[in-house]
């Protein structure tokens, strides 16, 4: 029998039993829609995640105090009190180090800011004026900090366009007002464009003052949270590492890499942390919709073997006629392939739409890419093949015979 015959074949056994069919693609479809969908957002989900990493800053190094002891216990990262404004101004000045293009100094902490019956819980940001070319930032409104607002401590604050919409709404020109930060009045100087995020990733919920304001005026103390520096290309980030190392280990009189009272990350690390976890996550989801997929092999195989069952005579037949085992065996692979191949093309849609519906829903972005259909057409050719061997090979094997007088 010709393949054409057999496909033909395969399908009006198929149409025959619509609902029986229905059933058994529904499980493929599923699995399938569940595997594409949950892909393209795992792989939007961490795209997002790394254009904001990215968007802090390019070749970004980050310089935190460690950790602090008291009474022999070791506190978190963080929590010690080792950097200081002085140790980012060394960074710039120091002929040792050569393979950094800016660097800033930066001290934060929440507070609530009001400005008249408006208030929001913000970050407070005090920082140099570096900080622009460190961090990517930009301005929409106004000017960002100078050297004279560190110098002379002014009270002068940029907002980002979250803060700015907080307090003053869409409409509002905000330059010139003056808000309270922690009953202190700061008078609005520009604001900045919006980087995008949510949570604890918010870069636009952060008001920037200047970091010897924020020190003396606002949050008493004479060091400073982090300290962040630019290197001048990805390709020196190892050497800006070791120089800066080097020179504060100099500085705190500190004599081995071992004793250093601070640490030193690279974006990159971060950066590939972040895509690793993502990454696994997005796998193991995966891997747990494609049970689903198993799941409906096993049902089409249960279909194939009912539908064997109540074809018998039908077989016997057709190989009382003639028909060769690879007749037989053709013709019901045909039929699973085909019901796998259609869940698959059904479930790769359904994926797609469920995919931008929850992206919108989550205000994510969406990554699809040809690699996923191409994946769930090949597992469902796969999926057909191998669940419906079994049941097809039952059937060519059947004795003519016994087919015939089977009831």
């Amino acid at each position: 029998m010709e393949i054409r015959e057999t496909t033909a074949t395969a399908f009006d056994a198929l149409l025959s039993n619509k609902l029986r069919t229905g059933l058994a693609v529904l499980g493929i479809v599923i699995g399938i829609s569940a595997v594409v969908s949950l892909l393209a957002l795992g792989q939007g989900a961490q795209q997002a995640v790394t254009s904001r990493i990215t968007s802090l800053g390019s070749n970004l190094l980050t310089i935190s105090p460690g950790a602090a002891s008291e009474r022999g216990v070791r506190g978190a990262a963080g929590t010690a009190s080792t950097l200081t404004l002085e140790d980012a101004r060394a960074i710039v000045s120091a002929p040792s180090v050569t393979t950094v293009s800016a660097v800033s100094a930066e001290v934060s902490r929440n507070f609530q800011v009001t400005y008249g019956r408006a208030n929001t819980n913000t970050r407070v940001t005090g920082t140099l004026p570096t900080y622009t070319a460190v961090r990517n930032i930009t301005m929409t409104q106004g000017t960002f900090l100078s050297e004279r607002d560190v110098i002379g401590l002014s009270k002068v604050a940029v907002l980002g366009p979250q803060v700015a919409e907080d307090l003053f709404g869409t409409a509002a020109t905000p330059i010139g007002q003056v808000v309270q930060i922690n009953r202190i009045g700061f008078r609005i100087i520009g604001v900045t464009e919006a980087k995008g995020g949510s949570g604890f990733f918010n870069q636009d919920d952060i008001i920037y003052i200047p970091v010897t304001t924020a020190q003396k005026v606002l949050m008493g103390t004479t060091t400073v949270n982090n300290i962040s520096v630019a290197a001048i290309s990805a390709e020196v980030m190892d050497q800006a590492t070791q120089e800066v190392g080097l020179l504060l280990l100099t500085r705190h009189g500190l004599r081995t890499p071992e004793e250093a009272d601070f640490t030193i990350r690279s974006q990159a690390d971060i950066l590939s942390a972040v895509t690793e976890a993502t990454g696994t996550f997005t796998a193991l989801l995966s891997g747990i919709a494609a049970i689903s997929l198993l799941v409906g092999g096993i049902g089409i195989m249960n279909v194939m073997l009912v539908t064997i069952t109540e074809r018998t005579r039908e077989i016997g037949i057709r190989k009382a006629i003639g028909a060769k085992r690879r007749d037989i065996l053709s013709q019901f692979l045909i039929e699973s392939v085909v019901l796998t191949v259609v869940g698959g093309a059904l479930g790769v849609l359904l994926g797609w739409l469920l995919s931008f519906g929850a992206g919108r829903f989550l205000n994510i972005p969406i990554e699809l890419t040809l690699s996923a259909p191409l994946l769930a057409f090949g597992v469902s050719s796969v999926i057909g093949i191998v669940f419906g061997y079994y049941p097809a090979r039952r059937a060519a094997h059947m004795q003519p015979i016994v087919a015939l007088r089977y009831e």
